[in-house]
Order: structure tokens, then sequence, then C-alpha cells
């Protein structure tokens, strides 16, 4: 029984804690927005606006119906799994007893700045560190045949959802689980160690205040139907709604562009960046004529792991073929 309790807790914690995404202000602000732009910049009138918003074609779909699955079905497994990873503060601990062993750093050496200069210093250090490390694992999630086989389950939405942001393979959940301790970890132990007992976030309802304005601002619209695009300038610096939307299209020349989360400074600085278009001239998922099997939970989830053994299994045979190239040569070298 209390497992159960937990278990429901865990979901509905989802939609009532403002550090998550999907949290129901956040979402509630998003059909605002959405409304706003429907209304203002395509002329809709409002009824046609809530049922271009709440489109029953996209929320009952097939892939929508997955989405929801894979939803209740990864926090059952992270809620197994999350006991048995490494903590934010084992790997903060470690860190802080590491800076103690660098020679030209020393413990609390900028105890006396302010403290209004130490929180700002340390909310934007954690906001920018958590996105940046967002986009390389993103990045790497596309270019390594192993990681994409996992992050394939993601891409294979053919419409989005807010809920799409859950279509995740366990093990990638359990790789972004890592990255985030990691990141929060480096921080912390960082700012401690350097600063002192000053450290503190600026929040807002216990978020950081980065966070919390790329959420009102309508973080939940990334994934959905509605293509918001922002200024051709301002997409340099933010990733809006329908520049992720492009991110998720199956057109060549739209494959490994805009893999950041909020900034998209780092597509820019890396090369990566690709300026929005309209929604609607975009097809989604991960191949022309994707197959109906690919929504199955029985794909989503097992799949991957075929993939992966047959990457390996490949690559074990180009090694092979490798040395025994290797050892005909050294023969004949002999021999001659």
């Amino acid at each position: 029984m209390d497992y159960f309790f937990d278990y429901t807790s865990q979901i509905t914690n989802q939609f009532i804690d403002p550090k998550k995404r999907v949290f129901l202000f956040y979402i509630l602000i998003s059909i605002l927005i959405a409304t706003a732009w429907f209304m203002i910049n395509k002329k809709l009138s409002f009824k046609k606006t809530l049922i271009k918003i709440f489109d029953k074609k996209i929320f009952f779909s097939k892939s929508a119906k997955s989405d929801y699955k894979i939803f209740l079905i990864n926090q059952l497994i992270m809620m197994i799994v999350s006991p048995f990873l490494i903590t934010q503060l084992t790997i903060a601990t470690a860190l802080y007893f590491y800076f103690h062993t660098i020679d030209w750093l020393s413990a609390g050496m900028f105890v006396g700045i302010a403290k209004i200069y130490i929180i700002l210093s340390f909310t934007i250090f954690q906001f920018t560190i958590d996105d940046f490390s967002k986009y390389i694992v993103h990045r790497f999630m596309h270019k390594w045949p192993v990681l994409w086989a996992l992050h394939k389950v993601h891409h294979s939405a053919t419409v989005l959802t807010p809920m799409t942001v859950f279509r995740t393979h366990p093990l990638e959940g359990i790789i972004f689980s890592l990255r985030s301790a990691i990141t929060q970890a480096i921080g912390i132990s960082l700012f401690f160690y350097l600063f002192g007992n000053s450290v503190d976030l600026y929040t807002v309802l216990g978020a950081n205040v980065f966070v919390f304005l790329f959420n009102i601002l309508g973080s939940n619209l990334r994934h959905s139907h509605i293509g918001i695009r922002y200024w051709k300038w301002l997409e340099y610096i933010l990733i809006s709604p329908a520049q992720h939307q492009l991110h998720h299209s199956i057109a060549k020349e739209h494959h490994d562009k805009n893999f950041g989360a909020a900034l998209a400074v780092w597509d820019w600085l890396f090369g990566s960046l690709h300026h929005s278009m309209e929604y609607e001239t975009l097809k989604l998922g991960i191949e022309k004529n994707q197959n109906e099997d690919s929504h199955d939970l029985k794909t989503l989830y097992i799949n991957p792991f075929l993939e992966i053994r047959n990457y390996f299994f490949k690559l074990l045979k180009i090694m092979k073929f490798k040395i025994f190239n290797l050892k005909l040569k050294k023969r004949y070298l002999n021999e001659n």
C-alpha cells in the first residue's frame, strides 16, 4: 500500500511541483500564450483558437497515447532505480574534498564578496552549466549510435504534446538524471568551497529564477503543435518553440539542429543552429512513412536494446576482420 502511495505521489508531484516542467501553473500560462498567439498572430476567433489548441487528433493520437503510457511506466521504473543511482550530495562531497588538493585554490578565498553578488553569480552559473550540459548530452545522443538507439524513442513521436518530454527510454532517463546530479554538484561544491556559507539561489516557488522564467515563457509549447516563432535575432539567444519542433522534423536539412534546451547560444557557437519555420511545413518523427508499430510499447522499450546489441556485434566483426587482415599482412612480410 505504501509503495502504491509513493508511486501516485511521484506522478502527482510532476504537476504540483514548480521545479517540474509540467507544473500545472506552467501549463496554464502556456495555454494563455498559445491563445494570444492564435488570436493576435493568426487572427483566429476565440472558439477556433480553443479548437486548435485542444485538437483531439493530437491529444488522442496513437503517438500521444504512447507518451502517456511511457510517462506512467517510467515514473515507476525511476522510482525503483533512483535509490541505486549516485547522488548529487555524494558527487559534491567528493569534489569539495578534491578542491582542497589544488594548490592555487583555497577554501573561502572569496568569502568577503557581498552576498548579493555571490547569490546572483551562483544562480547564473547553475542555470548556465545545467543548460550547457543538456546541450552536450543531447548532441551526443544524436551522434553516437548507441545513444541514438535510446534517444530515437523520443524522436519517434509523430505529434508533440507537453507529455512528449517524458517520452524517453528509461536508460536515457538515467543518463540525464546523472547529468543533472553531476552538473548541480559541480556548482554547489565549487561555490561552497570558494564563497563559504553565503551561497544561495535566487528562486521563485523554489525553482531557479531563470528556470522559472523559462517555464512561464512557454517551455511546454516546445513539445506542442503550436509553432510560436521568435524574432530572428532572438533565436540566436533563446530556443523558440518552433525551433525545437524543427529539431523533431524528419527533413535531412533539419537533422542534428537545435540541440539547445533553453539557450540557442550553444547551437550558434557550435554550428548546429537553424532558425524556425512554420509548423505546418514540418513532418515529425524519425522517417518518412513511419510504421505505426513505432508507437507500440514493445518497440519503444525493447528495440533500443536490440539495436545496441547489433551495433556492438557489428563493431566486433569489424575488429575481428581488421585483426585478421593485420595477421595476414605480418605473415606476408615475414615470408618475404
